[in-house]
Order: C-alpha cells, then structure tokens, then sequence
C-alpha cells in the first residue's frame, strides 16, 4: 500500500485541493489509519480516523518530505487524535477494540469472500494473542505489520529509536512465538 513514484504529484495536487488526489491519499492510508486506532482501543475509530485526515488536510501545506516521512506523520496524527479521544473519553488506551470493530476493519480490507471467511474466524485469535503483549509492543506490531510503517517510520511515530523498536518488536515476536508453542504442545 502506498502511491510509490507518484507520491509526489499526488502530493503536489492535494496541497491544490484536487479532489482525485485526496482520494488517493485516502484510499491509501485509511484502513491502515482505522485499523491502527481501533487495534489501540479507540473508543471510535471511524471517528479518530476523520479527525486524523482532516488535520492532515490543514497542516499538509507545512509537510515537507517522502512518502515515508508523510506515512509516518500522518500515524503522528492518529496517535494524537486517538490519545486526545481517549482523554475526552476519560478511558486508557490500553483496550483492544471489540471483535466486531476489528472484523469490520478485517472485512472492508480483505479482497475476497474467501478472506472474508478465513479472517472473520483469525480476529477472535489475533486478538486474544495481542492482548498477551504490553502496549508498547501491541502498538510496534500494530504500525508494523497493520499500518505498514518500516522501522523508521514507527520509531519516529513513537518518538522512539530505531534500535528500541527493533528490541521490542523482537521480544513481541518472541512472546507471541513462546505462547503460540506453548498452546500447540499442550492445548488443554
């Protein structure tokens, strides 16, 4: 998912108002948008997500850099929206979305009937196995493998470095391996 050589002219026409454009930036970031905020327990996040792409409407004249640098800023932004929600709500950003919000999210991404079958019955699992994560790691994995962010772009959406992600995206990895052969040798 991503605009690729085009990015900058897309860019260069949404900063102008084309409406195309707009919907190309949208068409490439809000499901990853969505289901970054509603895998970080947004209490609303179509919502957050709206409110993300509209400041990302009013600051994109001050942006200046690739398309990696423009992903991840707008990731910055949702983080910031959903916190801010997250206050209003007077709730803590530590719960996961509800399994139909997820499978929602899972369904509109998913290209086929078929992986509308195959993913509706994952969510339930890829939650329960998220839940076993701190929230750190829960958020790493989230713009890593849910937003598509490289290790970069998630430590600078983090405020963090590169060799923090690693680390933690490695012990994430790690636990989820250690509990995934734990329940296969012993399913009881």
């Amino acid at each position: 998912m991503s605009l690729g050589p085009a990015f900058d002219s897309v860019l260069a026409a949404a900063r102008v108002g084309e409406d195309w454009a707009w919907s190309e930036i949208y068409r490439d970031l809000a499901g990853p948008v969505r289901g970054y905020l509603a895998g970080k327990g947004s209490p609303s996040p179509e919502d957050e997500a709206a409110d993300t792409f509209l400041h990302v409407a009013r600051g994109l004249s001050g942006f200046t850099g690739d398309e990696g640098d423009f992903r991840s800023w707008v990731f910055s932004i949702a983080h910031r929206r959903m916190v801010d929600a997250h206050r209003r709500s007077g709730r803590r950003p530590e719960a996961a979305a509800p399994d139909e919000t997820l499978a929602a999210l899972v369904r509109e991404a998913a290209p086929s009937a078929e992986h509308h079958a195959l993913l509706r019955g994952q969510t339930e699992a890829v939650d329960h196995l998220l839940r076993r994560l701190n929230a750190r790691q829960r958020e790493i994995l989230l713009l890593r493998v849910v937003a598509g962010l490289s290790v970069k772009e998630t430590a600078a959406v983090l405020g963090a470095s590169e060799s923090a992600v690693k680390v933690a995206q490695h012990r994430a990895i790690a636990t989820l391996r250690r509990d995934l052969d734990r329940e296969i040798l012993d399913p009881a």
